[in-house]
């Protein structure tokens, strides 16, 4: 019995490894972080082929099989909060401000911040459109710092991936 369960817990935790490593690799494809891909996928291939066994062993043993799927969501969700927190790359944020964007610039501005601003006309006045690029660890900082000036502003974040880095370039 005891060995039923160790080896349940081991299909369990190899798989949520590989699970994460899944997810992380993933994540750098999307970047084009290729290096960083490529030792997620070895090391990931390595933990599926030995969980794969573990799992193959026994197919009729359903203690096993459940520890293999319960592994694999619990994976899923431990490669997404690892990958938010390791945040490697950078974000685009769209604003929209209708009264502040002309003081929402200058803040930006002065907190080091590139900001490009594009007059555009909402449904009923004009207002204020702005793009600002940050690094994917301040994009939580910036929006506090958005909502600050004006609460009501209008922001969308997406991940990007700059093809010529511009203002990032500079020290």
């Amino acid at each position: 019995m005891w060995q039923l369960l160790a080896s349940a817990l081991l299909i369990f935790v190899l798989r949520i490894l590989d699970i994460t490593l899944y997810t992380l690799r993933l994540m750098m494809v999307v970047r084009g972080r290729k290096l960083y891909a490529f030792f997620f996928a070895f090391f990931q291939s390595i933990v599926f082929v030995t969980v794969m066994r573990a799992v193959f062993t026994d197919l009729h043993n359903w203690t096993k099989i459940l520890a293999y799927s319960a592994g694999f969501a619990t994976g899923m969700i431990v490669g997404m909060v690892v990958e938010e927190r390791l945040a490697i790359g950078y974000t685009h944020l769209r604003i929209i401000s209708p009264h502040w964007g002309a003081a929402l610039i200058e803040f930006l501005r002065s907190q080091g911040y590139a900001v490009t601003e594009i007059p555009a006309f909402g449904r009923d006045e004009a207002v204020s459109l702005m793009y600002c690029f940050v690094n994917r660890r301040e994009t939580r900082h910036v929006t506090r710092l958005i909502a600050g000036v004006d609460p009501d502003a209008f922001i969308t974040a997406e991940a990007v991936r700059p093809l010529q880095k511009g203002f990032f370039n500079r020290s």
